[in-house]
């Protein structure tokens, strides 16, 4: 939820901090007050295009910081995470939103400078804002879609789950088919092409490091003469005269006497010194072995010399074509043979391919028909929910039709699919096309609601679905901006009651003009417009509770907030939304099941 949030420089508020409740909070005030700029500010805080032209005047930017509390495993605690923000010390999340005077903009969140996007996609995850010139979400066919799957639940998602792992596995093969069809000679030229370098290469037969190990023998042919010499001194230094001469007797032998004789003292420091100098004499003794052993098999062999040569030519060969090393020719041959397994183009193999599309596509069309019945059931559920709320809502005889059609697939369409005897367009998340139509009357035809409702209708249409949808909404703070603008009197009194429903499962931010709604809040937010400072109108934002609150509902009533009629009446008013909240809280505790009592051991 969204703790709290600064907004400075913003048109006509300087400085001033609004604390929201966790649930209903309504932001009220005078006409030019600047009540919208709190909207304003939220939009910016959620990545929203920022206008140079609602920088305050004479100030050099705009800012806006909202303090978000976020679980370690929520969705918006992983987007930071990827941006690489870091939460504040009680774990909440700071974000941060500047705009300069000459329009520039900046982001920041969890104290890091991030992409603005990053905001965006923050607020997709904790913040959704509905006004009255906001309705772009509602508007778009994926989102009316989104809202039906939402409403649907279960029994629609795990279909669609499912849907949509067969449409990539048909898609798929729908994409190789048309490969290795439209492309089938130039497939089978590369293929000659691979085969004819696997053939040279499984000619040639190289062994891993084989090329390595080649050059290391053949500088050893070629040094044969110089490396017996070399190894021959060292081995006479370490074992002496073949012939045993006492006079050379190598370092084998001189170390042996040393320990012989170390051996033999009386001193115990001496003899401590011997175990050690056995040592030496085994580790001498072995590498002497070991160059006999290299002596007796380094001979001089022309004829070998000359094949190793000839093996270092071969590879050459593969190595000039194929890769810089052996290695990599091996890898390239792997790399073809993986290529020459999915570049069959015969008959057997296209048929048996297609008979693999035309298999994924009959399932695809049983789900994407038992997707469309599913939604189509939801759908009728949703507008009988929303038409029922629509109808404390000053919209009495309007009712909600939520629309499922297939969507048909245009000529040459790769995503066509066959279903139930209609070709339609397999798109990812089905084939259904969703429109939300109003029938704003009895007796009016059913239009897309952008066309059949008013920016205020819209507004209550989108606060009926919001109500109907609570429990499945994971957004958990909702923003409304006037939508009670063109209500009153009792209507109005229904949206109070219906914000304050919402508010006890998600946190409610409202901007409104009603005392009837207003009355509702668990905390009031005014929007003072103050003093004037060189032409400048300078507002402020201040909670109003118990004896200036009924003041500032008198004011909302009809400006009576210095008389006794307004004050009673703005009583009366408030009063009632309490006794209706406290009820709601009795009611909401009474159908919580009770936990069952443990049984005692005895």
């Amino acid at each position: 939820m969204l703790a709290e949030m600064r907004i400075q420089g913003l048109g006509v508020i300087d400085d001033a901090t609004l604390a929201l409740h966790a649930g209903l909070t309504v932001v009220t005030g005078e006409t030019g007050a600047g009540k919208t700029m709190v909207v304003t500010g939220l939009h910016l805080l959620g990545g929203g295009r920022a206008d140079a032209s609602r920088v305050r005047s004479g100030a050099q930017r705009a800012v806006v910081e909202g303090r978000f509390q976020t679980t370690i495993d929520s969705p918006a605690a992983k987007v930071a995470s990827d941006a690489g923000a870091e939460p504040d010390e009680d774990g909440s999340l700071i974000a941060l939103r500047t705009v300069t005077a000459d329009g520039r903009s900046r982001a920041h969140l969890g104290g890091r400078s991030v992409p603005n996007a990053v905001l965006s996609e923050l607020a997709e995850q904790v913040l959704a804002v509905h006004g009255q010139n906001d309705q772009l979400r509602l508007l778009r066919s994926g989102e009316q879609r989104a809202v039906l799957d939402r409403f649907a639940g279960e029994p629609v998602l795990q279909v669609l789950a499912n849907y949509q792992r067969v449409r990539a596995e048909w898609a798929e093969a729908v994409r190789e088919l048309t490969e290795r069809t439209e492309r089938s000679r130039e497939l089978a030229r590369e293929a000659d092409l691979l085969r004819h370098g696997l053939s040279e290469i499984e000619a040639v037969g190289p062994e891993p490091g084989e090329d390595v190990a080649l050059v290391d023998e053949a500088r050893r042919l070629a040094d044969v003469d110089q490396l017996r010499e070399i190894a021959a001194g060292a081995h006479h230094a370490l074992t002496g005269a073949a012939d045993g001469d006492p006079d050379a007797p190598g370092a084998i032998g001189l170390i042996g006497e040393a320990r012989r004789r170390l051996s033999t003292a009386e001193d115990p420091a001496l003899r401590e010194l011997e175990p050690r100098v056995a040592e030496a004499v085994a580790v001498l003794a072995d590498v002497g072995g070991e160059l006999g052993g290299y002596l007796d098999r380094l001979d001089a062999d022309p004829a070998r010399l000359e094949q190793v040569l000839a093996r270092q030519a071969e590879l050459k060969m593969l190595t000039k074509k194929y890769a810089a090393d052996v290695d990599g020719v091996l890898a390239w041959a792997e790399e073809a043979r993986a290529r020459l397994s999915g570049m069959d183009t015969s008959e057997e193999a296209l048929a048996a391919l297609a008979a693999r599309r035309d298999e994924l596509a009959a399932e695809l069309a049983e789900l994407a028909a038992e997707l469309t019945e599913a939604r189509r059931e939801a759908a009728v559920g949703l507008s009988a929910a929303v038409s029922e709320e629509l109808d404390g809502l000053a919209m009495a005889q309007a009712r909600l039709e939520v629309v499922v059609q297939p969507k048909p697939a245009d000529a040459g369409d790769p995503s066509a699919l066959q279903v139930r005897g209609e070709s339609v367009h397999a798109g990812p998340d089905g084939v259904d096309e969703v429109e939300l139509q109003l029938i704003a009357h009895s007796g009016a035809p059913a239009l897309p609601i952008h066309k059949g409702a008013s920016g205020g209708e819209l507004s209550r249409v989108m606060l009926a679905l919001e109500v109907v949808l609570a429990d499945a909404d994971t957004v958990p703070t909702l923003v409304f901006d006037e939508v009670d603008a063109g209500v009153g009197g009792r209507a109005a009194v229904e949206i109070g009651r219906r914000l304050a429903r919402l508010a006890r499962t998600h946190q409610v931010v409202v901007v409104t003009h009603l005392p009837q709604v207003a009355a509702y809040a668990d905390r009031h937010l005014v929007v003072d417009k103050g003093s004037s400072e060189g032409g400048l109108t300078r507002s402020d934002v201040r909670v109003v509770a118990d004896e200036r609150r009924v003041v500032e509902l008198a004011r909302m009533l009809a400006g009576m907030d210095s008389t006794e009629t307004g004050r009673a009446h703005a009583e009366e008013l408030l009063n009632t939304a309490t006794a209706y909240k406290l009820a709601q809280a009795r009611f909401s505790r009474r159908k919580k099941p009770a936990k069952k009592k443990e049984k005692s051991g005895a």
